[in-house]
């Protein structure tokens, strides 16, 4: 199954260089201090992760590119703020979560045979967790720096991918430690710990408070877009609630498909951050329908 690693290994990085490469070359002229101010600091958090040994080499470069890529595509021109509004914010939110329910009740989860390889995350884990985030942040906020709201529904399905990312970690980490035995979210019968699409209340929960503050943290750190107090609130709940949609859809495909052998953890890490951005698109279509323009 380790092919379906290397795939998205290959669907996330060339995309992701690109945007960086182009970004880069288009900035550069224009306003230096954004190239140079979002190279130094993703090559710092990138640098960072490594030392920590909360990823491999490979990984905390990923996890760099992924960052820049993010970073760039959410500046705008002219950069009349400062580098903390954008993605940055809800990315360190994203690792620091994580990070800190990795590290919770470690000898438990070692005990269990449950913890985290001691290197850390490796370069595919961190492409199926980020990608989506930073393929739907690319699909078009690049392109619309000019306009004050235009990427408004790219900024949303992004933050809900890195909402997902955060909340499927936080969940699996802290259900570990203190939700008891897990269920199967399909059956409801008792697993043993760590058995794939196993949930538990604690875990669940403290999953969906993982999403809400990534959600929150996203719309603090991106409040000069001018976004009225309405439409902060609506970028919060529909990404914060694709992700928690994304949550629950992670587990599912985990019992079904997962233990089947059909999907490794990578695959499904990707399609449920994919998942997240699905629904956060269809609560953007059913507001939509029931705020219709004048």
């Amino acid at each position: 199954m380790a092919w379906q690693s290397k795939a998205i290994l290959l669907l996330v990085l060339p995309w992701t260089s690109l945007n960086v490469l182009f970004a880069a070359y288009w900035w550069a002229p224009r306003q230096p201090v954004v190239l140079w101010t979002t190279l130094g600091i993703s090559g710092s958090f990138g640098l960072l992760v490594w030392l920590l040994r909360a990823g491999t080499a490979g990984a905390s470069a990923t996890g760099a590119i992924i960052t820049t890529s993010l970073m760039f595509s959410t500046a705008r021109f002219p950069y009349a703020w400062s580098w903390l509004h954008g993605a940055l914010l809800p990315v360190l939110a994203v690792f620091l979560l994580a990070f800190t329910a990795t590290k919770i009740g470690k000898s438990q989860k070692e005990r269990l045979g449950t913890a985290e390889n001691k290197r850390g995350r490796n370069a595919a884990q961190v492409a199926a967790n980020l990608g989506i985030a930073a393929l739907a942040a690319t699909a078009s906020l690049s392109f619309n720096r000019f306009a004050e709201n235009a990427a408004y529904l790219n900024l949303v399905l992004a933050i809900a991918a890195l909402a997902e990312a955060t909340a499927d970690t936080v969940s699996s980490e802290i259900g570990q430690v203190f939700g008891g035995q897990p269920r199967s979210i399909t059956t409801f019968r008792l697993v043993p710990p760590g058995t794939d699409g196993g949930i538990t209340l604690v875990g669940t929960f403290s999953g969906i408070i993982a999403a809400a503050i990534v959600a929150a943290v996203a719309v603090w750190g991106t409040g000069t877009w001018s976004f009225h107090s309405q439409d902060a609130w609506l970028v919060f709940g529909m990404s914060s609630s694709g992700g928690i949609g994304g949550l629950l859809f992670d587990s599912v495909l985990g019992d079904l498909i997962e233990r089947r052998g059909w999907l490794n953890n990578d695959a499904v890490n990707f399609s449920s951050t994919l998942a997240a951005v699905g629904f956060s698109l269809l609560f953007w279509l059913l507001w939509m329908l029931a705020h219709p323009m004048d």
